[in-house]
């Protein structure tokens, strides 16, 4: 999925105290690379990609991904931010429909224990309930990892479910644009 229905694409970068949420630029390759092969970032992510595979698939000039958002900080990518719609295939969902907007993230070791995360989060889910009123939001993650279990709390994000995908439990919940930040 690709398409957040009818919103103007990209949107104008979104500003915080300490961050800035863009679209990706050329300039950023180098540390989405770092991002996709690191091995801590994707410990709960089925593990990294081989830097060399990164290397040749990742575009020196990258493509406008609706949804994708950089997560700059001092003019250095220290991460991304995706709202996209959830696979139907996948466990998972709270709409009959199914196809809710669902939140991900990743951040580079240095940039964890900083609250970039939550305060990129707050941003994006900001963003998206002003042009998208009412719609959910779904995230998933594994209930192993304390980190991401601990954002979904404070961002407000309610457990849905528990189900078991790529071998390991997960957590299933769901934000609204009712729900205050905590």
């Amino acid at each position: 999925m690709t398409e957040l229905g009818p919103v103007v694409w990209p949107p104008a970068p979104i500003k915080t105290e300490r961050l800035v949420l863009r679209e990706p630029e050329a300039r950023d390759r180098a540390a989405l690379i770092e991002l996709l092969a690191s091995p801590e970032v994707h410990t709960y992510l089925g593990g990294p990609r081989p830097r060399d595979e990164l290397e040749r698939a990742v575009p020196e000039v990258p493509g406008r991904r609706r949804g994708l958002f950089v997560i700059d900080l001092d003019g250095a990518v220290i991460g991304t931010i995706e709202l996209k719609r959830r696979d139907v295939e996948r466990p998972g969902h709270v709409r009959p429909d199914a196809g809710e907007a669902e939140l991900g993230y990743l951040l580079l070791p240095e940039a964890w224990g900083r609250g970039y995360g939550a305060e990129a989060c707050v941003a994006a889910l900001g963003w998206f309930a002003d042009a998208l009123p009412g719609e959910p939001v779904v995230l998933c993650t594994q209930t192993a990892n304390d980190r991401s279990m601990r954002l979904a709390a404070k961002l407000g994000f309610t457990e849905v479910q528990r189900f078991e995908e790529w071998g390991a439990e997960q957590w299933f919940g769901v934000w609204s644009s009712a729900t205050p930040f905590g």
